[in-house]
């Protein structure tokens, strides 16, 4: 994939930048010498012990429905916008519908309404591979083939989000991309009540407690590392072709959720069972995995992290930063 040096010196804005996509994204930018990195986060699901730091990231505690907030961050007249920010994730929107549609929908409403009056080069926005493709989709999940038959408010407003975007690409000609990701893991996700199942058994399993799988095991994720998902979306910020299109991020290749377990409790000298509860109600699909091909041609995308290898990875993190997860953690 490419170098990203056009992101050398530019102002970018990353809501959401506190969490485990928007941490590792910041730190790419910074690294790739960008101008100012803009963090705006309201920290409602990460925490400040892992932002990024660095001379030319800026963090801004502040909530993407608040009109002040977003004057104030817009002023800066970035180049490009990375719109991370959301309520997360299926079962938080079965239990907070209302909350899950202010920020989803609301929310990106008005970061759009700013966004179109800067003179943008990128707005990408972080759509849900897991959201928009139904029962009714044929795997792998091909970008055309979406569902209005979808489970929870999470899935549709992350439908919505790329309804918003399109339709200011199609009457403003804002330069959109939508990002479908596919399953993300990877450092930066901290354990609790509403987070992922990758960083939860790791959680679970550093603590000798037995691991609950809902289901019987046999379910599959497209599981993909964020490393990868950061050079897709650097990807998608640069590339032209990418403009108005929806793209898929992952890692196509399925894993089955009772072999992530065992290779979690492996790795925590984990002796505690595994066990098997009744699968909620909104779970409706048992199998997941992403068609990636238009990813390759329009972005040269190539996800270079196998599975184990990105599972060691956050096992690691999880140990360096142990103190901090155990006192952030919500169940």
């Amino acid at each position: 994939m490419d170098d990203f040096n056009e992101y050398g010196g530019k102002k970018i804005l990353v809501t959401g930048g506190a969490g485990c996509i928007g941490s590792n994204l910041c730190k790419k930018l910074s690294d790739l010498n960008a101008g100012k990195v803009i963090i705006l986060d309201n920290l409602s699901s990460a925490y400040e012990w892992n932002i990024p730091t660095g001379g030319n990231i800026q963090f801004i505690k502040g909530d993407i429905l608040d009109d002040e907030t977003l004057k104030r961050v817009f002023k800066e007249k970035p180049d490009y916008v990375f719109h991370l920010a959301a309520h997360f994730a299926n079962q938080n929107s079965v239990d907070n519908p209302e909350t899950d549609l202010m920020i989803n929908g609301i929310g990106i409403l008005k970061v759009l309404q700013y966004a179109h009056l800067t003179n943008l080069k990128r707005f990408v926005y972080s759509s849900s591979g897991c959201g928009v493709y139904g029962l009714d989709s044929k795997m792998p999940f091909m970008e055309h083939d979406i569902s209005i038959s979808l489970h929870t408010p999470y899935q549709v407003t992350k439908l919505l989000g790329e309804l918003y975007t399109n339709y200011f690409h199609n009457l403003y000609d804002l330069p959109i991309v939508n990002a479908r990701f596919f399953n993300v893991f990877g450092p930066g996700e901290v354990p609790g009540k509403y987070r992922n199942v990758i960083p939860n058994f790791i959680y679970w399993a550093m603590n000798g407690k037995a691991l609950s799988i809902t289901g019987d095991g046999n379910e599959t994720r497209d599981w993909t590392y964020v490393d990868d998902i950061v050079n897709g979306l650097l990807a998608m910020g640069i590339k032209e072709e990418a403009i108005g299109e929806a793209i898929n991020l992952g890692s196509a290749t399925e894993t089955r959720v009772i072999d992530m377990a065992n290779m979690v409790n492996g790795l925590a000298k984990n002796e505690a069972e595994i066990r098997y509860i009744e699968r909620r109600d909104w779970d409706a699909k048992h199998r997941l995995l992403s068609s990636i091909g238009k990813a390759e041609k329009l972005l040269g995308y190539k996800p270079q992290t196998k599975f184990k290898d990105g599972v060691e990875k956050l096992y690691s993190w999880f140990c360096e930063n142990r103190e901090n997860i155990e006192k952030s953690a919500e169940f």
